[in-house]
């Protein structure tokens, strides 16, 4: 997960690649002292542990391709998932080709449209706690909850699947779709995009109904909008609700103007939606 810019709330807080056998594992939820070990990347557990293992496990006996499996925990109690292997974002800027091509941004939408199938019939577990999310009820899914870029594992000339579901938890399709389109059309402020290497403003409104018609989405691109509006909101409320909490964490997000970012995008949204 990335923790230096905007729209991303990493989970865990420490780990270290210490252990014999064991190396960073790059661009692969490092805030969470990500380590992989062979064909496996373990990392602090959390209280939503068991109820994303149970998701992953769940996915696992849908022949979805496009997730880690779960494993377990090891003897110092982190998470085990087998690990995805390809490209991935990582820490550098501009980012790669891959994440701003049209063809990708088809790929991602067939996915998450693949993804929300697969879960449309997992019921969470009694008591399941989820990292951001409330309590699951029907005609909700477990969406991915961060189906960014920075999570997205890239492996020959095609998507392969997304890792770091910490975030994943109970929400409308329309709220995990919404906050795909927000990451990769990308639908983000200009001054943060234009940093990642997306410069192609004026493409936006035809990559967002690209990415709306790849998934399948029914209704009019400009109604989605409104859709994308309140899941960024809701974003933004959470941020700063972590932050005045006292979280470190959070607060220093904040500080660094990732919740004053996500505010510029809501206001350039209008920008986008006079050209749909």
């Amino acid at each position: 997960m990335r923790v230096a810019e905007t729209f991303m709330l990493p989970v865990a807080r420490t780990g270290r690649a210490d252990w014999p056998g064991e190396r960073a594992a790059a661009g692969r939820g490092n805030a969470g002292g990500a380590v992989r070990v062979g064909d496996t990347v373990r990392r602090v557990a959390g209280p939503w542990t068991p109820a994303v293992h149970a998701l992953l496990a769940h996915l696992a006996s849908q022949d979805f391709a496009g997730s880690p499996r779960p494993l377990g925990l090891d003897e110092q109690g982190r998470e085990v998932l087998t690990f995805l292997p390809g490209e991935t974002v990582g820490s550098r800027l501009p980012w790669p080709s891959w994440a701003h091509d049209a063809g990708t941004l088809v790929q991602v939408a067939r996915w998450l449209r693949g993804y929300h199938d697969a879960v449309a019939d997992f019921v969470p577990p009694a008591g399941a706690r989820w990292q951001m999310a409330g309590d699951w009820a029907p005609g909700l899914v477990i969406g991915h909850n961060d189906a960014a870029p920075y999570n997205a594992v890239w492996r020959a000339g095609r998507l392969a699947g997304f890792i770091d579901w910490d975030m994943a938890g109970p929400l409308s399709p329309d709220w995990d779709l919404a906050y795909a389109a927000f990451s990769w059309v990308p639908l983000h402020a200009r001054r943060v995009v234009a940093r990642e290497g997306f410069t192609d403003f004026a493409a936006r409104p035809a990559r967002l109904r690209l990415f709306l018609d790849s998934y399948g989405w029914a209704g009019p691109a400009a109604g989605f909008l409104d859709v994308v509006r309140d899941r960024i909101q809701a974003h933004v409320a959470g941020l700063r609700r972590l932050a005045a909490a006292g979280d470190p964490l959070f607060a220093r997000i904040v500080s660094r103007g990732g919740a004053g970012d996500l505010e510029t995008a809501l206001a350039e949204l209008g920008q986008v939606g006079q050209r749909l």
